[in-house]
């Protein structure tokens, strides 16, 4: 190993084996303890080698796993898709179709509750400062890797009237239910903003602190009222986001060209998605 502090030399080998592929993404590297007696350096050296990887984002910790190689995938999701007006039914979301198409399990964290819409939610929503609103946010996992942490917010009466006050995820997403309840949303404003990541932000994905993030933040209305808002944040580096307007022929006919499949067979609204749907 190279001079440096020890940590640091002891990062470096690790890093080489990772890119080496010694250790695969999903695999679990030594614990601080087992890294200490096989390098024979302090616990608090094998921990500070961990951090710099975890600040690389070449792995990741879980409470009840360790520490966990971390996937290098790029992952493209068509933000469009799921808004479509020809989209099928289906039984689960399109985070679960791009998940799945990509070789990937995926599984979800789901909390819902009703909180005072803080001043930037009041001004997204279009509501006074303080009302009640409905917080439903998901945190999406690929193969057990935290993936993206995703909140939406709804009006309180919208989301009582059409059952998105439930404490449970909706299947199917709630842009979906709100059509079904007659709410259709007619209309959408994305803004997609990369960023460093929040200390909580970078406690709830597993990255380091500063870590670049997408914010992509989607307000979704018809022609009575702003029906919801949702705030979408994933790795910068690990997320590719695409859009696809027009008629069929002509995005069927760039998808020829790049070599990009088809929307999902079952695509359909954002219950969790890769990128800004409704949790």
């Amino acid at each position: 190993m190279a001079d440096g502090p020890r940590y640091q030399r002891i990062a470096d080998l690790l890093r080489e084996e990772i890119r080496g592929g010694k250790w695969k993404p999903g695999d679990r590297l030594p614990s601080h303890n087992e890294l200490a007696a096989e390098m024979r350096v302090s616990i608090t050296t094998a921990r500070n080698a961990i951090q710099v990887l975890v600040a690389e984002n070449l792995v990741y910790t879980a409470t009840s796993r360790g520490t966990i190689v971390r996937s290098q995938e790029v992952l493209e999701s068509v933000v469009t898709h799921h808004i479509r007006r020809d989209r099928p039914r289906a039984a689960h979301d399109i985070f679960v179709e791009i998940a799945r198409a990509a070789g990937r399990e995926p599984s979800k964290q789901f909390t819902a509750r009703m909180e005072p819409a803080s001043a930037e939610v009041a001004h997204w929503l279009g509501i006074p400062k303080d009302s009640w609103v409905v917080a439903r946010t998901v945190v999406q996992y690929l193969d057990n890797e935290p993936w993206s942490w995703e909140v939406s917010f709804y009006p309180r009466d919208l989301a009582e009237a059409t059952g998105i006050d439930s404490p449970h995820d909706i299947p199917e997403g709630t842009t979906r239910r709100l059509a079904d309840r007659g709410h259709p949303e007619t209309a959408h404003r994305d803004t997609v903003a990369a960023r460093p990541a929040t200390a909580e932000e970078a406690a709830v994905l597993g990255v380091g602190p500063g870590t670049i993030l997408l914010d992509h933040l989607r307000i979704g209305a018809n022609h009575d009222r702003i029906t919801r808002v949702t705030r979408h944040r994933s790795i910068a580096a690990r997320n590719r986001v695409a859009y696809e307007l027009g008629d069929n022929s002509g995005t069927d006919m760039i998808r020829r060209i790049l070599g990009s499949p088809p929307p999902p067979a079952n695509s359909h609204s954002f219950g969790n998605s890769l990128l800004p749907g409704s949790p």
